[in-house]
């Protein structure tokens, strides 16, 4: 077998076997098989794309390059939820708590902030004390104990995925769906969980800015993860706006704590819930996502997932009571406060605040992080005070803002300004839930379920 011979057969759209795929990445992660081949083998996809088979198999062996998460002996149902990125997009510190209150384990693997986009990684980090290097036996002992656990990726876990990025970074090739697929389940493959829920964003601050692009991902995540055994659901959420009133690390750690405590805002609010309302699905703790919603609600009134939110914290190093005591207090000394000028006269209404400029301008300010070995600031961010539909008049505070340096502020405001728009009417509601894909039942449209036969919820 050559590798010559693969990349010419995927160049004229021949389906390569398994055999085929495993020998092309195993040489790569071994050294045999120069950057050069597999650079050209990952246009030749880009262009050709792979069917579902393929993708399952390149998923399966990039899966087998490194170590997988032992969970045997922990009682399931293990479900977990990933999202491909957003801004202000905090639902994993809500939703794993709860989960584990209902009953289910989410054993996360997350990764950490990178362009304009968060990590939750580096807002649990801003947790005084929190660490998310965990070996394998602190995760499984975590899992087990509070019923999650939050780690990033080892340099054991999927290493042929760490090869391929890199790669795929510098050679045009990253918007391709196959290995975008074979990227993300790898990892969330590796991490043990037999359900997952994709929360594939769409939108100006979204990786994929059209959402018939995010259904073709999601749709590719539901098929690859249904042909490698585990059991998917997919929902298009939109992100042209920042989710929530909060950006940057402590920040969005505080308002999930909001969240936890029943005062989140409703949009933050509404993706959460029916994330979460899939995993019940998924977990076999209701039948529709309508009950599961319903018994999501009934827990969060109950402060179970909170108590095991603070638990967790505890076990993975961190310090509740600090937490708490720093809560509404740590922020950065440099702050500025952005005000309303929609200029004119007459009612004025905030009809779009752009995700892609927030989330750009947070990277000023010191939220995330432009290149993989910077630092983020912890205390840094933004609290929003108005947002989209609201009515405003001049000089009314828009944001507050928060940042690690006088330089990074100047360079943020003037993004932010520009991220606001104005009308003379309100702008239509916004969907926040387009589209549910599942599989193998067919793709539905979004629409909130009725009551009936949830009285056992």
């Amino acid at each position: 077998m050559r590798a010559v011979d693969i990349i010419a057969g995927k160049r004229d759209g021949k389906k390569l076997s398994r055999e085929e795929i495993k020998f092309l990445i195993d040489g790569y992660v071994a050294g045999t098989i120069p950057e050069y081949q597999v650079s050209a083998w990952a246009m030749a996809v880009f262009f050709r794309g792979m069917t579902p088979e393929e993708t399952a198999a390149l998923t399966d062996v990039m899966l087998g390059s490194g170590s997988i998460m032992d969970l045997s002996g922990i009682p399931g149902p293990l479900v977990d939820k990933h999202s491909t990125g957003g801004v202000g997009d905090k639902t994993s510190l809500i939703l794993a708590p709860l989960a584990a209150a209902l009953g289910i384990r989410d054993p996360m693997m997350s990764g950490r902030a990178l362009g304009h986009t968060g990590g939750t990684l580096d807002k649990l980090e801003a947790i005084p004390g929190y660490r998310t290097n965990l070996s394998a036996e602190e995760f499984r002992a975590f899992l087990a104990k509070d019923g999650f656990a939050m780690t990033g990726q080892t340099k054991d876990i999927v290493p042929a995925d760490k090869l391929l990025y890199a790669l795929r970074d510098v050679t045009a090739t990253v918007e391709s769906i196959p290995l975008i697929t074979a990227s993300i389940l790898s990892k969330k493959a590796a991490e043990g969980a037999g359900a997952l829920v994709f929360d594939v964003k769409y939108g100006s601050g979204a990786f994929m800015k059209e959402a018939s692009e995010a259904e073709k991902l999601a749709r590719s995540l539901v098929d690859t993860g249904t042909a490698m055994g585990k059991k998917i659901i997919a929902l298009l959420t939109n992100m042209d706006e920042p989710l929530g009133n909060m950006v940057g690390n402590f920040l969005e750690v505080e308002e999930s704590l909001d969240c936890l405590e029943g005062r989140g805002p409703a949009d933050l609010m509404e993706v959460t819930l029916e994330l979460a309302a899939r995993m019940t699905v998924l977990g076999g703790k209701a039948e529709t996502p309508a009950a599961g919603r319903k018994l999501c609600e009934r827990c969060l009134a109950s402060g179970k997932p909170r108590e095991l939110f603070l638990a967790n914290v505890a076990s993975q190093g961190g310090n509740p009571e600090k937490l708490l005591e720093l809560r509404g207090r740590w922020r950065s000394p440099v702050t500025a406060e952005l005000r309303a000028r929609p200029g004119g006269s007459g009612e004025t209404y905030i009809t779009k605040i752009d995700a892609f400029k927030v989330g750009y301008a947070s990277v000023s300010l010191g939220v995330g992080r432009g290149r993989t070995e910077d630092t983020v600031s912890p205390t840094a961010g933004i609290q929003f005070h108005h947002k989209s539909g609201d009515r405003v008049r001049d000089g009314d505070p828009l944001m507050t803002i928060w940042a690690a340096s006088e330089d990074g502020l100047a360079a943020a405001l003037p993004r932010l300004e520009e991220a606001v728009e104005y009308g003379s009417a309100p702008p239509a509601a916004r969907t926040l839930v387009l589209k549910e894909i599942l599989s193998p039942l067919p793709d539905r449209s979004f629409q909130p379920e009725t009551d009936a036969g949830d009285e056992n919820a």
